[in-house]
């Protein structure tokens, strides 16, 4: 369906139907009818919970920014955190920790000999093989498992007992950190007063419920730091001067995005196929008074500068009960950074800041979820979320949800039968028009047709019914 133009309630509406937009163009997957189906997805914003996972990204940054490089060891566990998973390479091989275990046991005689072959490192060859030494695939050297024990040997305790054969019997039994920070702080209470007492447990909470996102985004960085980070948020439908100062910036690294990426054709990313995809909206530009640390309502590009280099942005639509992410694409040689989640997060914080001052707005609109596509689950990391029934339209918890989506990819969320969509029993009578410059009732555009054309109003009652009764009283379907 296109859209020439649409009020933000009007959109918000539709997307709460299961509706998104791409530039003016608004579609409506067929649930039932697609392999993949595609369940809007929602985030809670007041009620967000950071992940430790979503911690470490934040943390990624802002060491970034203030020192100015990421370890190696860094980047390669956020890359796989984003995939998921932690692959065990053919040929990794054994510390040495796991080496002196296997030294120890064999000095224990043949009957651990079951217990010696099950930790055999990955890659050693087998019983059968003439070579019996052990591979250290992340050095150069081999060593011989004799030489290594004649080299432990060497090696005693007080006692005379030798390491890793077991505690020192002459020696008391170790306690457990917990169990002696437990001790600790027992004695400190027993000294402090009734009123310490609210003071320290006060604190206790506070430090147990950990750093929100807000602390994480507000922190201050010191002043000497590497490098400054700067979020703007302009207009881009109509454009502000903001953003057409911007524009070859904003135009160049989407082109850079969608080559290194996705892998597109250089021929595919021209600057009217990205106008039309990430610049132009339907919605009505809602603007703020002056002074407002409220930008407004419509479409906007929320641009990540860091000393003064684009490096990503993210093109979003805010509405009276959300924000919606339309598109996130970055510069490929900070993808290190985790990006992507970055952004998410970014964009979180951003509704949290909106919803203080507009209460209503209490949502982040991730687009649209995909329980069959891995890539698409991450969306469902970024908790409390929730699912909109594809029948009854109504919001579901995701743990709630999953369980139905491994049994079939296309289910009914809402679990009460006897509930039922109200906003799809619509009549012809409710919809209205735009005929010749012309508001009118469907009814009375059918009146001044000469004709009654019975296709069209199956055409017209389906649409009628996919908007809702509410949109289609309020927006006017073009007819010629």
């Amino acid at each position: 369906m296109w859209a020439h133009s649409l009020t933000v309630r009007n959109y918000q509406d539709l997307i709460d139907r299961g509706w998104r937009r791409s530039g003016k163009y608004c579609y409506k997957p067929a649930m039932d009818k697609t392999c993949c189906p595609q369940y809007t997805i929602r985030c809670s914003v007041s009620d967000f919970k950071l992940k430790k996972s979503q911690k470490k990204v934040l943390r990624l940054m802002n060491r970034f920014l203030i020192y100015g490089n990421v370890l190696e060891s860094e980047k390669d566990s956020v890359e796989s955190r984003a995939t998921g998973e932690f692959a065990l390479k053919a040929n990794d091989c054994i510390d040495d920790e796991c080496i002196e275990r296997r030294a120890a046991i064999a000095e224990r005689g043949s009957d651990d000999k079951k217990l010696n072959d099950s930790i055999r490192p990955i890659g050693e060859r087998s019983k059968d093989s003439p070579s019996t030494s052990l591979e250290c695939v992340g050095g150069n050297e081999r060593v011989a498992p004799k030489e290594r024990r004649e080299k432990r040997e060497k090696v005693t305790t007080d006692g005379n007992v030798k390491k890793g054969l077991g505690p020192n019997p002459d020696k008391p039994l170790c306690k457990k950190a917990k169990l002696i920070r437990m001790e600790r702080k027992l004695e400190k209470l027993a000294k402090t007063t009734e009123n310490d007492l609210e003071q320290t447990e006060t604190r206790s909470k506070r430090e147990t419920a950990g750093k929100t996102l807000r602390d994480y985004v507000v922190e201050p960085l010191p002043p000497n730091s590497a490098h400054t980070l700067e979020i703007r948020t302009v207009r881009c439908d109509p454009p502000s001067k903001e953003f057409l100062r911007s524009y070859n910036e904003t135009y160049k690294l989407y082109q850079k995005y969608q080559i290194t990426i996705h892998k597109d054709p250089p021929e595919r990313c021209v600057s009217a196929q990205f106008y039309r995809f990430l610049v132009t909206s339907p919605l009505e530009c809602v603007s703020e008074s002056p002074g407002s640390l409220h930008p407004g309502y419509g479409s906007f590009h929320q641009q990540y500068w860091l000393d003064g280099k684009l490096i990503a942005v993210g093109v979003i639509d805010i509405l009276p009960n959300c924000i919606s992410s339309v598109y996130f694409y970055y510069d490929p040689q900070y993808g290190f950074l985790s990006l992507g989640t970055y952004g998410a997060l970014r964009e979180i914080a951003f509704a949290q800041e909106l919803s203080n001052i507009s209460p209503e707005l209490r949502y982040y609109y991730m687009g649209f979820y995909i329980h069959n596509c891995i890539k698409m689950r991450y969306k469902g990391q970024f908790r409390p979320s929730f699912l909109l029934c594809p029948e009854i339209y109504t919001w579901h918890p995701i743990e709630r949800a999953i369980p139905k989506l491994e049994t079939s990819s296309y289910s009914r969320l809402e679990e009460r039968r006897n509930v039922e969509d109200e906003e799809s029993k619509v009549n012809l009578e409710d919809v209205m028009v735009l005929h010749r410059r012309t508001a009118l009732a469907y009814t009375v555009y059918t009146a001044l047709k000469l004709f009654r054309n019975t296709e069209e109003n199956g055409e017209v009652l389906e649409y009628a019914k996919l908007v809702g009764k509410k949109c289609a009283r309020r927006t006017l379907l073009y007819r010629k």
